[in-house]
């Protein structure tokens, strides 16, 4: 077997020419300026698709009530966004806007469907919080021609052939109509294939915004059936439910045979009822999908949460970028809502646990989690590390947040 050269066999000499080939070939080569990397056409679409901030302004504005508007949002090309990102039909958009000083976020979802993108325009219905700093602000004092920052379109509340079956069950309460309306345009358009059924959850028909315009849509595309399901409603009308989105509804309108998927968006109770109901079903749990339904509150109503910490109101020390700074947080409160309240600027988009973006770290204190909204891995919960957004004290507490990521 030959043995395989070590360093003693290689020749020095060899390397002796290797300076002067070198400098050779840098004198010959061209002295046109090297191409920005940044801009190869890769990196452009990439850009385009995924952008860091987009520069947007109000375009026009329906009122569906005092308390719950579709505001169109427009390229504002005077601050460099020339074009609108794409998404897929149930994403969202974050939007940073300054409520009082304060810089505050919040992810409301696209009601319009991808196609309208190249078009320009997205649109986004925004509903009044009770209490909610942000939702107040917008319909309040929103109006066209105003600037609005947003980020790149987020969430995987989307549907994929590889994951979710033919048939989807779609249930919505609420404001938690939108994503559904741009699913059953996008389905419409051509842009999503798969059979949508629509169980919409309202207290009364008048309440039941969109209706109208995805009934439409129905009639038009046998791929789309919408069933409005009323509480409140003395009269049930036709072709609709009285009461509420039980196991046994669900099964009276999904497939007699075969897979289905259940779609759910809508408020917290709802998905408190509704998950409960599911279990009824038996699904896979690859074929229960959850948007988000947005913060969490009353933490003290689950049965696990200590109730030694109910009412209390405790410090909670934030440390951002090597300053640090404490402010008061009530045990109801999360930590995120305290830090904004006092005027700090935190990382957040989905403010519901899931995507990760107020990922901060825990120092020192005890806090608690709802389990359902728990979307930390496990290395996160093994080496200390909280989503704010959805975490409450239990006692002082000091975290270490990341600076913030976009439109500041």
């Amino acid at each position: 077997m030959d043995k395989k050269p070590n360093v003693k066999s290689l020749k020095p000499t060899a390397f002796a020419g290797m300076m002067a080939a070198r400098l050779k070939a840098v004198a010959a080569a061209s002295d046109a300026p090297v191409p920005d990397l940044y801009d190869y056409p890769a990196n452009r679409l990439a850009r385009e698709l995924h952008p860091a901030v987009q520069f947007l302004k109000v375009e026009a504005i329906d009122a569906h009530s005092p308390d719950m508007k579709t505001y169109t949002l427009a390229p504002d090309k005077a601050k460099g966004t020339t074009s609108l990102a794409w998404f897929s039909a149930g994403q969202y958009l974050v939007l940073g806007v300054n409520v009082d000083g304060k810089f505050r976020s919040r992810p409301y979802s696209i009601s319009s469907s991808p196609a309208e993108t190249l078009e320009g325009h997205y649109r986004l219905t925004v509903k009044r919080v009770p209490g909610g700093a942000v939702s107040g602000f917008i319909l309040d004092t929103w109006q066209v021609g105003d600037a609005v920052t947003a980020s790149a379109p987020m969430g995987d509340f989307t549907y994929s052939r590889l994951r979710d079956a033919k048939t989807v069950i779609g249930i919505a309460g609420g404001s938690g109509i939108t994503p559904f309306y741009s699913f059953a345009k996008a389905i419409a358009e051509g842009d999503e294939d798969f059979e949508l059924t629509l169980l919409y959850g309202s207290r009364t028909l008048a309440d039941a915004v969109f209706s109208d315009e995805i009934k439409a849509l129905a009639e038009a595309c046998p791929k789309i059936r919408l069933v409005n399901v009323l509480s409140d409603e003395k009269r049930k009308p036709k072709g609709a439910e009285k009461g509420f989105i039980t196991a046994e509804l669900i099964k009276k309108y999904a497939p007699a045979e075969g897979d289905y998927s259940v779609f759910l968006c809508g408020p917290q109770a709802m998905y408190t009822f509704v998950d409960r109901e599911l279990e009824k079903l038996a699904l896979r749990r690859k074929f229960i999908r959850h948007e988000l339904f947005g913060e969490y509150f009353h933490p003290e109503r689950n049965a696990d949460y200590p109730a030694d910490a109910a009412g209390k109101t405790f410090r909670l020390t934030v440390r951002i970028a090597g300053k640090e700074q404490t402010v008061d947080c009530a045990a109801d409160t999360s930590l995120l809502r305290a830090m904004e309240a006092a005027g700090i600027t935190a990382p957040a988009d989905c403010r519901s646990g899931k995507c990760g973006w107020c990922h901060s770290q825990l120092l020192a204190g005890e806090v608690y989690v709802p389990a359902s909204v728990d979307g930390r891995r496990q290395a996160d919960k093994l080496y200390g590390y909280v989503h704010p957004c959805c975490t409450f004290p239990l006692s002082d507490v000091t975290i270490d947040v990341p600076p913030v990521h976009y439109g500041q």
